[in-house]
């Protein structure tokens, strides 16, 4: 009799779990709802002519993207797999996949394999200036990318990839990316001079990557982008980097208002000056902490000397000695005495032996923007002093 009774609850519980397992199934609408909302500040809409449902993986059929101006971008479907709603009412979604890209325009075809995001996270109530209100994405990805005109491939990436990492405690982000084997063939160029300069320059083929790296905490605002780097072959690495702060989530939801506003308003001329005003005010909120940037060359630098040399009938070393000569000279006109020196001292030292030019700008303490503005418009000549401008070579 007991064991009767056992089995009964046993099999009442499993219809229960199945009644309740197909009442709580995925609402594709409600989803797409709270994503069209996450996206409402960036002024982007999406739409989807149908929805449909399998277990966790919801398909979105023959979609459209539509920027607030502009003209809509068809989409054929969009498959969002591992879906799981929250307690709270809003989603994550494990994986976006989008349709690979074959597009012929003006003579060119551009196609794009592998698209993807990761790890996203759709807020219950967007619209906030709150962690949980905004949408988040743990990666995206593309794979190869090309474009091919006459034929021939004229731009080309191997793969590229971003990564955002929620902290611990909640108090900021890292994030990084890389873009993979940029080939750029340049060899089509018509026009005689330009033609010229890339054969003297040897830069019929450039091929490099592209790399960054930054952070993000939230409740000073500090954006600190360690560094943006463009390596590329038998030319040199290009790197920058900045650090601002006040750049808080209440700034980016107002940022984000100011244009929404702006956007509104059917008086463009009107529309333009009230945003400006608004930027304007919201720049007083923020500081600059430190800035760099670096070259690393690879060889570009003599080819370059020669090559202008050549256009003034003289050899490279006659064009860096030239250089050398009017550096002092334009410096001059910006009076800056104490920073004047040091650019000369390093202009001399790269153009002799090109291995590295840097140009940092670290003040002992964070400079309001305002400040800067000021200091821009009423004394230019003081900028480099309240900036901490100092300038290096080969170091």
């Amino acid at each position: 009799m007991n064991f009767y009774r056992t089995t009964q609850l046993m099999l009442s519980g499993a219809a229960f779990f199945s009644l309740s397992g197909s009442a709580f199934a995925l609402d594709g609408t409600d989803l797409l709802k709270k994503i069209n909302a996450a996206y409402a500040a960036q002024g982007v809409a999406i739409a989807a002519e149908n929805i449909d449902i399998d277990g966790t993986t919801v398909t979105l059929k023959n979609v459209t993207v539509k920027p607030t101006s502009g003209e809509s971008l068809p989409i054929s479907e969009i498959t969002l797999s591992g879906v799981e709603e929250d307690e709270d009412g809003g989603y994550y979604i494990e994986e976006a996949a989008f349709p690979d890209i074959n597009k012929t325009q003006d003579g060119a075809t551009v196609t794009a394999e592998g698209l993807t995001l990761g790890g996203i996270s759709v807020p219950a109530t967007a619209g906030g200036d709150t962690l949980d209100t905004m949408m988040l994405y743990e990666s995206a990805h593309t794979g190869p990318v090309k474009v091919v005109k006459g034929g021939a491939e004229i731009f080309s990436l191997l793969e590229s990839n971003m990564n955002l990492a929620l902290r611990e405690d909640e108090s900021g982000f890292d994030f990084d990316g890389t873009f993979k084997s940029m080939k750029v063939d340049l060899t089509a160029a018509e026009e005689p001079k330009s033609k010229d300069a890339i054969e003297k320059l040897a830069l019929q083929h450039v091929q490099g990557d592209i790399t960054m790296k930054g952070a993000w905490e939230l409740a000073p605002g500090t954006i600190d982008i360690s560094e943006v780097a463009f390596d590329f072959t038998n030319i040199g690495k290009l790197s920058f980097g900045f650090k601002i702060s006040g750049y808080t989530m209440a700034f980016m939801k107002s940022m984000q208002d100011a244009i929404k506003e702006s956007e509104a308003n059917p008086n463009k001329e009107q529309s333009d000056q009230a945003l400006g005003l608004a930027m304007l005010g919201l720049m007083q909120q923020l500081s600059f902490d430190a800035a760099q940037i670096r070259f690393q060359d690879a060889s570009i630098t003599k080819r370059a000397l020669d090559y202008a040399g050549s256009q003034q009938n003289m050899s490279g070393k006659q064009m860096a000695d030239s250089l050398k000569a009017m550096t002092p000279i334009m410096l001059a006109q910006l009076n800056i005495p104490e920073l004047q020196n040091a650019i000369s001292a390093a202009v001399n030292t790269f153009l002799d032996d090109p291995k590295s030019l840097t140009v940092k700008a670290a003040p002992e303490k964070p400079v309001p923007f305002p400040t800067i503005v000021g200091a821009a418009m009423g004394a230019p000549n003081t900028l480099p002093q309240v900036l901490g401008v100092k300038v290096s070579a080969n170091d």
